[in-house]
């Protein structure tokens, strides 16, 4: 597996239709947080999105919920959350793929994911995926070939964790406490309860309870484990490694 991070300029995914032409005349900046869905024709993204100027409140949006989607190619979009500190909508998107993307999508046969640093300014964009080193080399040779302009940053394989790290979570229990962590269930006090969680993901809430208590104790028991045998002395029980 392999990861690259990518510089473009904002005016050229413009033209690809990626960006919303005037988007940046209202926002300063918009972070993709994690890409929940992303097929061919159409992508679900949770966006960070930084507004020039105080915010809307959720009644505002939702008054024109209408208008916004018309105007930035939206099929939907949902306030995930208000941070009018920083002046910052935690968004959950979903929008069409312009042909050409659709095009790159199809060359990545599905083994190429946006990952974080992704973050996209006025003047320009930084990228980054991770996937199949052949799909990568497909796509980007794809970008050469059209004379589409991009700059490596950085490109390296995934760093190879400890055994007893890779041990420590599932994947599933892995990307659900990372997208719980995102969205602020962690936080206190708490941005986002279970429920909603849990609807985002396309899971129960007893379901998604139940990976998120599983994934903490493993946490929980692999940090006693490094305090100098806390864990015996203190008597506790040992955490079932369940799938």
């Amino acid at each position: 597996m392999q990861s690259v991070t990518l510089e473009l300029r904002t005016d050229d995914l413009a033209l690809l239709g990626v960006i919303p032409e005037g988007l940046f005349e209202k926002y300063e900046e918009i972070e993709l947080l994690e890409t929940l869905r992303l097929e061919q024709g159409w992508r679900l993204q949770l966006l960070r999105v930084r507004r020039r100027g105080a915010l809307k409140t959720a009644a505002e949006l939702e008054r024109e919920s209408r208008r916004i989607r018309a105007m930035y190619g939206l099929e939907s979009f949902e306030l995930v959350e208000r941070r009018p500190r920083t002046r910052d909508y935690i968004l959950l998107v979903r929008q069409r793929n312009p042909e050409r993307l659709r095009r790159l999508l199809s060359l990545a046969g599905g083994e190429i994911s946006p990952t974080a640093p992704f973050r996209l300014t006025p003047e320009k964009v930084v990228a980054s995926f991770h996937g199949e080193e052949r799909a990568l080399r497909r796509v980007l040779k794809r970008l050469d070939r059209e004379e589409f302009p991009y700059r490596v940053l950085r490109a390296s394989g995934r760093p190879q964790l400890p055994e007893e790290a890779r041990e420590a979570l599932t994947p599933l229990q892995a990307k659900l406490v990372a997208r719980a962590w995102v969205l602020g269930y962690y936080a206190v006090p708490r941005r986002v309860t279970l429920t909603r969680l849990a609807r985002h993901s396309g899971r129960s809430a007893p379901a998604y309870g139940k990976v998120l208590r599983r994934a903490e104790g493993r946490l929980v028991q692999r940090w006693l484990a490094t305090e100098g045998g806390f864990l015996e002395e203190a008597g506790g029980p040992t955490v079932a490694r369940e799938p």
